[in-house]
């Protein structure tokens, strides 16, 4: 049914979108694989479903054509696809650090990393560039970014403030941007199948009973259902 039109306003900052921050998640997926298994990866799809579906397989072995029958290897194997279980619903707890700066859009230079945090932490070190004492440093590999933490507080927000700046690294200049360190940790987890976990084990017929708590618990670890009894 149509609704009844309704004037709204939005009161608050306009900004362009090149300047939001952003959450860029990259999956790193640990899959156990049992003894005895070999994990194979194709280049297309449909290599692997054609694979799948023939399911057993007779895999020569030994080499060369003129062995005899009983010095030949052949081992039967059986394919089959390998179920990953990726996260449907994902709950970060983020704070956000009052000593540290995120820097980004470091120029690739022909320098070793530890050259690298070193002439970042000299810059950031003096108090003309804005800067104070650093106390930590970190270089993110997966993301080429730096973290610095400074030893004093009221150093790291003037600096995110101006968003970008120009950093003497060696002879040149660089722009590079400076933005709030977010540190945080997974508060929930979700993964495709949990819910029917839990039904399943809330049933009584099964020997079950009310689920106070449920975690996904990784291949190789172990973990602990807590069930409330109901004494009524």
């Amino acid at each position: 049914s149509a609704l009844p039109e309704k004037k709204v306003m939005f009161k608050g900052l306009v900004t362009n979108k090149e300047d939001m921050n952003k959450l860029m998640l990259t999956p790193l997926i640990r899959y156990p694989l049992l003894g005895g298994s070999a994990l194979i990866t194709f280049e297309k799809a449909e290599v692997a479903q054609k694979i799948i579906e023939m399911k057993e397989h007779m895999v020569q072995l030994s080499y060369g054509e003129e062995l005899e029958e009983l010095d030949q290897c052949r081992v039967k194997v059986q394919a089959a696809p390998v179920d990953i279980l990726l996260p449907s619903v994902l709950e970060m707890g983020l704070t956000r650090s009052s000593r540290s700066i995120l820097v980004s859009d470091l120029p690739s230079l022909d320098i070793t990393e530890e050259e690298l945090l070193d002439k970042l932490e000299l810059f950031f070190s003096k108090t003309k560039n804005g800067g104070s004492e650093v106390e930590h440093r970190e270089l993110l590999e997966d993301s080429w970014q730096v973290v610095l933490t400074f030893a004093q507080d009221g150093v790291a927000e003037p600096l995110i403030a101006k968003g970008r700046i120009q950093v003497l690294i060696g002879k040149r200049k660089y722009e590079v941007k400076i933005s709030p360190h977010m540190s945080g940790d997974i508060t929930s987890l979700q993964v495709p199948g949990q819910q029917r976990v839990e039904i399943h084990f809330q049933k009584t017929s099964r020997g079950g009973g009310e689920v106070d708590a449920l975690d996904y618990v990784p291949a190789g670890r172990q973990g602990v259902a807590i069930f409330t009894e109901d004494r009524g």
